[in-house]
């Protein structure tokens, strides 16, 4: 709509060829299930002002229940989450390509007024009306298309968009992508993820279909080896990943999406232990070697592309390891001083991009970085 610059009143009438037949989140749900996914963002609204629910509020009234559709498909995408037990997540675009003060708030603050009006109004039902979200995922707050979302943030307001949250449910998370003010920090996009381990929640969020975020039939999906690298990248780093992928117009998650997204899960049945409730470090990783991850008494030793008969040389680790356990195949041999650990990789199983070691310890491990935050989803 943007891009083309396409009047409203035009780009409106595509809501009346918008009515996915096949829509059916229970299934789209348990595809996440089966990628090993513990979380689900729906887009609820996007940039074009569409949204996906009954919505009182929407200007001009440009939702799925009064177009096409008929239909609240928020609600049943919520039910579905709730029913499978996996926690909901709601995407919501501050900005709306439809009103002209979005393009120049200071010059018809009147309509930029209007845009803001219906961004609370939105808020508060989608935060209300549907129990407790656990996540609210913002974007869009940036103007005019140009600048960053704190760039907006005079108009926006986070803090009192985010008290319309916190009455509805004070344990909901929001990305700071309103403005400034959130719990957890974003990082979009394909690019590696690298550097040390961060100090604060954080969310690596990137497209399955490396084409565009939206449905395309040209497809470039991520590889198997490329998900879990950046995966492992993300936990050693201690975040969270969000994998996004773009259904069709009928509401069908492509047959391609879902078994790259199985291929994952499988791995995570097997591995999944060295992910899943740790937390990053206790190392610091080193890019494109390795990193690490922990829980209680136990460390995860994620070596890139390791080789038979390779020596892994490590900081000292701060416990003493009294058994090493190659989970994905083979045998580590370990050798501990007061300066320095090192791991000697032998009869190894080619088990993809990440070869894992268990190292069982003598004490529970720390991480001062991490120091009062819960374990990562």
């Amino acid at each position: 709509m943007n891009n083309e610059h396409i009047p409203a009143e035009e780009y409106r009438k595509l809501g009346d060829q918008f009515n996915p037949q096949s829509y059916d989140p229970a299934k789209w749900v348990k595809i996440a299930r089966n990628a090993g996914m513990k979380y689900m963002v729906l887009t609820a609204r996007h940039h074009d002002g569409f949204a996906l629910w009954d919505s009182a509020y929407s200007v001009g009234n440009f939702t799925s229940e009064a177009t096409a559709a008929h239909r609240d498909l928020v609600a049943e995408y919520v039910a579905a989450c709730r029913k499978a037990k996996m926690r909901v997540g709601l995407y919501y675009s501050l900005m709306d390509w439809r009103i002209p003060g979005y393009y120049k708030p200071h010059e018809i603050p009147d309509s930029a007024e209007q845009l803001k009006n219906q961004c609370y109004n939105q808020v508060t039902e989608l935060t209300h009306k549907y129990g407790p979200i656990d996540v609210l995922w913002y974007d869009g707050g940036w103007l005019n298309m140009q600048g960053t979302d704190a760039d907006a943030a005079w108009l926006w307001d986070p803090i009192n968009l985010n008290r319309i949250v916190r009455k509805a449910n004070p344990n909901t998370v929001v990305n700071p992508r309103s403005g400034w003010e959130g719990d957890f920090n974003c990082e979009e996009g394909g690019s590696p993820v690298t550097g040390p381990i961060r100090t604060r929640a954080w969310e690596k969020c990137l497209n399955l279909n490396k084409t565009t975020w939206g449905f395309n039939r040209r497809q470039n999906l991520m590889s198997f080896d490329e998900i879990v690298g950046m995966l492992v990248n993300t936990a050693s780093r201690d975040g969270n990943m969000l994998l996004n992928v773009g259904p069709d117009e009928d509401g069908v998650i492509p047959l391609s999406h879902a078994a790259r997204l199985k291929e994952v899960g499988d791995w995570l049945q097997k591995y999944g232990e060295s992910i899943y409730s740790t937390r990053g470090g206790p190392l610091e990783p080193v890019d494109g070697e390795y990193g690490t991850t922990y829980r209680d008494k136990s460390i995860y030793l994620h070596a890139f592309n390791a080789s038979d008969g390779q020596t892994i040389g490590l900081p000292p680790i701060g416990a003493r390891i009294r058994k090493a356990t190659v989970l994905t195949g083979g045998k580590a041999e370990v050798h501990q001083t007061q300066f320095a650990t090192t791991v000697r990789l032998t009869v190894l199983t080619k088990a993809g991009p990440d070869t894992i070691i268990r190292f069982d310890c003598d004490r529970p491990i720390s991480n001062p970085k991490s120091a009062g935050r819960g374990a990562r989803t």
